[in-house]
């Protein structure tokens, strides 16, 4: 294990945090968005919400040199993570809100709104939040260790 693999670590899991963070500015930014693609003529579908999947960051090139070297233990101490994709849900249905107005209303009145709950991304950005904190206090910790065995040299 590397000096600076606990760091390392800790800045994959603050990259994924962030595009988490990002994507749920997204999924608020496009809560009202009725005409987010065209699905035929003069036919639109609303925004669908996004979520971030993310997945060990294991089976990279160094662990499989170690393996082979004979080396144990290097895979101990994780990886970190990656972001794997982005992916839209599907599983939720649209909201269908009566709005005979509405430009995209149908012959009802009603318009297929975005399938984004406003709570469940407050819920979400919460989550991301802390973990990113939490992993700022890991690299900050991880740096002043750093800094106290250069010191010991001294």
């Amino acid at each position: 294990m590397g000096m600076f693999t606990g760091m390392n670590t800790t800045a994959s899991a603050l990259t994924a945090q962030r595009l988490r963070m990002d994507v749920v500015s997204s999924n608020m930014a496009n809560a009202d968005s009725t005409r987010a693609r065209m699905i035929g003529p003069d036919t639109w579908e609303p925004y669908r919400r996004k979520t971030v999947v993310l997945q060990p960051n294991e089976g990279s090139f160094a662990s499989f040199l170690h393996a082979a070297a004979g080396k144990r233990g290097t895979g101990a101490s994780g990886e970190g993570v990656r972001v794997t994709r982005i992916e839209e849900d599907r599983d939720t249905p649209f909201k269908m809100v009566y709005d005979p107005e509405h430009p995209d209303a149908n012959e009802n009145g009603y318009v297929e709104m975005p399938n984004v709950d406003p709570l469940r991304e407050m819920v979400d950005l919460m989550s991301a939040t802390r973990s990113y904190e939490a992993n700022v206090t890991v690299f900050n910790a991880s740096k002043g260790m750093m800094m106290k065995t250069l010191e010991i040299g001294k």
